[in-house]
């Protein structure tokens, strides 16, 4: 049986990260971490069109990897459509099988996270201005509008948010019958 996958989605700095260790945590089931930190902080450059591919490519197959160990859920620290904005945005184009796979993936929920954080530094984040922030979020709210699946906005403090996001769960996700 395949978890419920549950994507956290989100511009820079607003606490995507810490929601999916949180949400992983309290349901003691796996988080899919944001390969591109990993991917980036390896590349010793820029990174440059093609690089996006390479992180999207590498963010399906972690998330895979971790459907594999999942009982009911799997929480993902973003997906595709931070490529496809990204990509986008700094280059005016998306790779089609980004496109292609945006399309062909499911998830049961999308936790959109709000910018009422505050930004916190990090030599991977690239847009610090609430102004930015705030246009990456209407981007990403438009492509949970029209993914067709349930989306919700969760805003506030740490807890408020996983509270939050447990109650968005509870409500979007039909529990097996017994």
């Amino acid at each position: 049986m395949q978890p419920e996958r549950i994507l956290i989605l989100g511009p820079e700095s607003t606490g995507k990260s810490t929601l999916s260790q949180d949400l992983s945590t309290y349901f003691g089931e796996p988080w899919v971490r944001e390969y591109a930190r990993e991917y980036l902080e390896k590349l010793g450059r820029e990174y440059v069109y093609d690089d996006l591919l390479q992180i999207g490519k590498g963010q399906i197959e972690l998330e895979d990897k971790f459907a594999k160990d999942s009982d009911k859920y799997l929480f993902c620290d973003t997906d595709l459509r931070v490529i496809h904005i990204w990509s986008e945005h700094r280059f005016g184009k998306t790779d089609p099988w980004v496109i292609d796979q945006i399309q062909k993936r499911k998830y049961s929920l999308i936790l959109l996270t709000a910018t009422d954080l505050p930004w916190e530094p990090d030599p991977q984040r690239e847009y610090p201005e609430l102004e930015m922030r705030e246009y990456f979020f209407n981007k990403y709210l438009e492509l949970a509008k029209e993914s067709g699946f349930p989306f919700e906005i969760v805003r506030g403090i740490k807890e408020h948010r996983l509270n939050l996001a447990k109650e968005y769960i509870n409500k979007h996700i039909k529990k097996p019958a017994l």
